[in-house]
């Protein structure tokens, strides 16, 4: 007789594959990537669920070809899941929602909807005495459940093995993480791969971020960063953070961070910047850095440059890279991380989205030199041992503060029925100085994700999403 008892899933253990057929190492394509291999023409990159409060479980003619194409390549899949629709298509991968038709057989830790349920049943009946009868069963018969669905991403074979292996190393290491989404398994047949996770539903971003109180935005970003004080505790970049990557269910006041395609640990390829230095410390090695090139400050380009081209990880997506990632920073680090989420911070209290809106590189700086200006811009590319120069007149020396920013965004930059001019209230003024200290150039001094949760901005959200009584009151 089979044992009842549920299994744990290879995947959710030390072993990443479960393959269907015997494969060589060597037959997947080795294919490096080069800087923006995230960016998309918009602003999404590889969903790991659909982008909305339910979904159409009835699939298009091309994408029911494309469902059966996949089940006819990828051996055995029929048998583990029922797909249903494609929810997702990105640079390295497509992902399929889809029933998990043996559920029951294993022990789902990473189900939090479950441990919801779980945690308002009803206490278990007393132990019967022997003679009593059969034991009733302790889990509920599978035709009386709910369809339990995952959300199956198909990586493609043009993403190298060293970027998939990473991907599924880190999901592994953040495993039993409520606020990361969690890799249940992954299987491998042929040059196939691909990974199950779970399935979250979620509102899109802009369907309700321009509605959101200050009490809403502190509970998202609660969410948010107890996310990333997870992942940054384990010395992981995940050096995407948008909104697309942090699905949020606005009614629970719950998210989970997703996609970690372009993740990495903290220290990989990396060499000394001299942003790690003192301030005395940069500058003797800037001045005989120009020394030894005969090179002196100036604006423009040289016209024959001497000097070796910097080469830094610069993945991400573009109106949310941090500023030292734009500069080609050579020692990033989870820093920027928080950049990002100080991104979403300012287009949800500004509500614009997306509110940079660069085509490249240089353009992000010109946009970030605006709001801080060209003296502190200066001095942030001093940091990472580059110059920044600039005769855009649109660009002051100054630049403008975040409160004025936002009170023109919002329409509020005129004056009041008393003649005064306008001011945000005080609880958004308070958000205004979360964001500064998201907002540091310089990213020894930004905040960490464990310090933005001691913030008085969050410190006032609990655990489970309440406010502090004490505090209110």
């Amino acid at each position: 007789m089979a044992s009842s008892r549920p299994q744990t899933r290879r995947g959710e253990s030390e072993v990443f594959f479960e393959v269907y057929d015997d494969q060589e190492d060597g037959s997947s394509i080795d294919e490096r990537e080069g800087p923006d291999t995230n960016s998309q023409g918009g602003y999404r990159s590889d969903p790991e669920i659909e982008n909305s409060d339910g979904s159409d479980d009835t699939p298009d003619e091309a994408v029911q070809d494309d469902i059966e194409k996949f089940k006819n390549t990828f051996k055995g899949i029929a048998q583990r899941f029922r797909l249903i629709n494609r929810i997702g298509e990105g640079t390295f991968s497509t992902v399929y929602k889809a029933e998990d038709l043996l559920y029951d057989n294993y022990d789902n830790q990473w189900d939090i909807e479950q441990k919801d349920v779980s945690k308002w049943a009803p206490p278990p009946l007393k132990r019967r005495r022997m003679g009593d009868g059969p034991m009733p069963p302790t889990r509920a018969h599978s035709r009386n459940q709910k369809p339990k669905y995952v959300a199956i991403k198909k990586i493609y074979v043009t993403s190298s093995p060293i970027r998939t292996q990473n991907e599924l190393e880190l999901l592994h290491d953040l495993r039993g993480c409520d606020s990361v989404c969690p890799l249940i398994t992954a299987f491998r047949y042929q040059d196939q791969v691909v990974a199950v996770l779970p399935y979250f539903k979620h509102m899109d971003f802009r369907d309700y971020f321009r509605d959101m109180t200050v009490a809403d935005i502190r509970l998202y970003f609660r969410s948010l960063f107890t996310a990333l004080a997870a992942v940054h505790k384990h010395n992981i970049l995940h050096r995407d953070i948008k909104p697309t990557n942090f699905l949020y269910d606005i009614r629970k006041g719950r998210g989970v961070l997703v996609d970690f395609g372009l993740a990495e640990k903290e220290g990989t390829d990396c060499t000394p910047c001299i942003c790690r230095d003192t301030q005395s410390e940069r500058r003797e090695k800037v001045l005989n850095a120009l020394a030894l090139t005969g090179q002196q400050p100036s604006t423009g380009y040289p016209k024959n440059d001497p000097r070796p081209s910097r080469r830094a990880n610069r993945a991400g997506t573009r109106g949310f890279r941090a500023p030292e990632v734009l500069l080609k920073c050579t020692d990033q680090t989870t820093k920027i991380d928080i950049w990002s989420s100080g991104v979403i911070l300012l287009t949800i209290l500004s509500r614009r989205f997306p509110f940079f809106n660069s085509a490249d590189d240089i353009e992000a700086l010109i946009e970030i030199a605006t709001i801080f200006g060209s003296r502190r811009m200066k001095a942030c590319a001093n940091l990472h041992g580059a110059i920044f120069e600039t005769t855009i007149p649109t660009i002051g020396e100054k630049g403008f503060h975040l409160e004025k920013i936002i009170l023109w965004a919002t329409n509020r930059s005129g004056k009041n029925e008393h003649g005064e001019e306008e001011k945000l209230p005080s609880d958004e003024v308070q958000a205004v100085k979360f964001l500064q200290r998201c907002f540091e150039l310089d990213p020894q001094k930004r905040i960490s994700a464990e310090e933005a949760l001691r913030h008085e901005f969050l410190a006032e959200v609990g655990e489970d999403g309440d406010y502090d009584e004490v505090k209110m009151l």
